[in-house]
């Protein structure tokens, strides 16, 4: 079983939007962290039942990715990962029409914006899930507490460090 950290980035239905995102050059792309220059791989599109999902994947960096192959394994620190996923929400900066986003160890779980009305709400009150990036819209959908804050333009988030 893998275990990836990533960014993960769900586009519901805008197909055209993940497509573009995953389009954004130059790739291969590379993200300070600590003394390391990260690669990061190329973007995974998937695309199921009309909803658009995009991981960007640092490479060797998660433990058994298959997309590493045969690389020897950066062994980084909190600081160091802390710095790469600031790069990595770096890059979702630039990217348009998605719903929620998140950096992590496989974050995917708390991107379903059905998921996070019904079964993550209080968290969502509470500031509970730090970096999590969501869709400004889905305010009159999702209770988010006060401590939402801008993170782009139509986008706000919990950032590292608000609890």
């Amino acid at each position: 079983m893998a275990v990836c950290f990533e960014l993960v980035v769900n586009f519901g239905g805008d197909v055209a939007a993940a497509r573009a995102a995953a389009g954004i050059e130059p790739w291969p792309f590379t993200l300070p962290s600590g003394d390391h220059r990260i690669p990061l791989h190329r973007p995974v599109l998937s695309v199921t039942d009309g909803s658009a999902w995009l991981s960007v994947l640092p490479a060797a960096v998660g433990y058994g990715v298959a997309m590493d192959g045969s690389l020897p394994r950066f062994e980084l620190t909190e600081a160091e990962l802390a710095e790469l996923g600031g790069g990595l929400y770096g890059l979702l900066a630039r990217f348009e029409g998605y719903l929620a986003a998140m950096v992590g160890w496989d974050p995917e779980p708390l991107l379903d914006v059905d998921d996070l009305a019904a079964d993550w709400a209080g968290e969502l009150a509470d500031g509970a899930l730090p970096g999590l990036v969501l869709a400004e819209h889905l305010r009159t959908r999702l209770p988010l507490g006060p401590e939402w804050v801008p993170f782009r333009p139509g986008h706000v988030w919990l950032p590292y460090g608000s609890r």
